[in-house]
């Protein structure tokens, strides 16, 4: 089987939201929005990979929708972590390009 661009860049993106949840825990003790971040960052690749082995065309382009759903959500959670300054600009930026893309 040929490996998933999108697998692989869902998947790296969850290790980045993974260590994103780490700072925002430990150096910033943000709990909540922490929390919505990861579960939202990380759903998309498990999404993808539901997808990949969907039962049907149907089923494929469901989880996709439910991929795209989460990135949206995470998009949400990432803009007010940042304006809300948890995190920076900067960081903001790079990782919300990564989820836009």
């Amino acid at each position: 089987m040929a490996e998933s661009i999108v697998a692989t860049k869902s998947y790296n993106f969850a290790l980045r939201i993974i260590k994103l949840y780490k700072h925002l825990t430990r150096e910033q003790r943000e709990f909540v929005q922490a929390k919505q971040v990861l579960r939202s960052g990380t759903s998309i690749g498990a999404n993808v990979e539901e997808a990949l082995g969907g039962q049907s065309k149907a089923d494929f382009r469901h989880k996709l929708s439910i991929a795209l759903k989460e990135a949206r959500e995470t998009s949400y959670w990432l803009r007010l972590l940042k304006d809300s300054e948890y995190i920076k600009p900067d960081a903001f930026n790079s990782i919300l390009s990564e989820n836009n893309s």
